[in-house]
């Protein structure tokens, strides 16, 4: 027999856009079910946890979650350079024990969690409406009836993909990394190494997580290189290339793979009793491949709007649009500003990256960050077209202006 509940929202994933949005959804007084087809949330890490410390302090998220950073080092085969700030301006997560922190401020708000719990099919009328979901939670299988289904399933878009209202991502990033303890490490600098060696379309890192542990790692963007990130992540570090050799011995603890939209936002997210949100919606940062700032706060956006949508009595695409609206305004002209600047950084040659950190070396900590965050207003384009007079800087932020100006 079938075991079957009733809930407002079903959210499938209780990774950060999940967990958030499952947040916002009960604090607004919807009845909320989080699905996770891990034991634990979080068992598997997929992503290297890099994020800013402003995101740190507009979600609250607990100190001992994150290592802070004050000092930004970038390579290329034959240049370097390092921009400092007097406080740490970005952060290393640790990814575990923020996903599980933000899991358990969704049910501490009443969100109901199911573990161990993977959709396999979608509850529809006869007239294609949504009306929860089918899983299976180890021999178990359980309907999840409700008015809306967020889906928060990471890469892999679960729901949606089920639906037939998307096919797979056509562009992204592969990222293979170990977490491991080092003999030597700044606590306080990250490292982006660039060019040919490290990876010939995407960068190498390495990221202290404190004390001596750091996530050394290689990211590839798909299909511009059939490269295995594993395998290069394997010879960079048996070649001890860069700044890997100052590690000095190297154990690894763990490893990590993971897969990131790179398509930019270029899916509708937002249909009848249906939301998609964080990776299943695109939402990341093409620069350096980072979206968990994003999952969380448009994850919130996701739960409170579709609360709304709940106590309305009116859970179709119009009544949910205003999700999409938020996100839009905040980050699409970005997104696809950066997208330019990402599509340009990837066909670079070992000298021209050589060239590339010139530029970089001329920024400010401030341009530097908005630059990497995707922060591309036009205003601060145009100051920084300004103040740095070298030519490649114009011709760098003007492939950008004409979309941010167009916003």
């Amino acid at each position: 027999m079938v075991k079957e509940f009733s809930f407002d929202i079903v959210i499938v994933g209780a990774g950060p856009a999940g967990s958030s949005a499952a947040y916002s959804a009960a604090k607004n007084g919807a009845k909320v079910a989080l699905l996770e087809k891990e034991d634990v949330v979080a068992q598997t890490v997929r992503t290297s946890g890099v994020t800013w410390i402003d995101a740190i302090k507009e979600f609250s998220i607990p100190d001992d979650c994150y290592n802070p950073i004050k000092n930004y080092a970038f390579c290329s085969p034959n240049n370097e350079v390092k921009i400092s700030s007097s406080e740490s301006m970005a952060a290393v997560l640790d990814v575990r024990k923020t996903y599980r922190w933000l899991a358990d401020e969704a049910q501490k708000q009443g969100a109901q969690m199911f573990l161990n719990t993977s959709v396999t099919d979608i509850v529809k009328d006869s007239d294609g409406k949504i009306l929860g979901v089918i899983a299976t939670s180890g021999k178990e299988e359980i309907k999840f009836n409700s008015k809306i289904v967020i889906d928060a399933s990471g890469f892999q878009s679960v729901v949606a993909k089920s639906l037939g209202l998307v096919s797979q991502w056509k562009r992204f990033g592969a990222g293979a990394e170990y977490e491991a303890v080092v003999e030597n490490v700044d606590s306080e600098t990250w490292w982006l190494m660039v060019g040919q060696e490290y990876s010939p379309a995407g960068y190498a890192w390495i990221f202290p997580l404190g004390k001596n542990t750091v996530r050394i790692g290689v990211g590839v963007g798909k299909p511009e290189s059939n490269i295995d990130p594993t395998e290069r992540l394997k010879e960079i570090i048996e070649k001890r290339l860069g700044p890997i050799k100052s590690l000095g011995k190297i154990t690894p603890i763990e490893f990590h793979y993971g897969l990131i939209p790179n398509d930019g936002l270029s899916r509708k997210t937002v249909y009848d009793n249906l939301i998609l949100a964080g990776d299943s919606a695109g939402q990341a940062n093409p620069l350096v491949l980072e979206g968990i700032r994003y999952a969380i706060r448009f994850g919130r956006v996701a739960g409170e709007v579709a609360s709304k949508a709940i106590s309305a009595n009116d859970t179709s695409e119009k009544a949910l649009a205003p999700y999409e609206e938020i996100w839009k305004k905040a980050i699409l002209a970005k997104i696809n500003s950066a997208s330019k600047v990402q599509s340009r950084w990837i066909g670079l040659s070992d000298e021209e990256w050589d060239k590339e950190l010139d530029i970089i070396r001329e920024l400010s900590v401030a341009e530097f960050l908005d630059f990497i965050k995707a922060e591309f207003g036009l205003a601060s384009i145009i100051k920084l077209a300004t103040h740095h007079p070298k030519i490649a800087v114009r011709q760098l932020f003007n492939m950008v202006k004409g979309v941010t100006k167009r916003s």
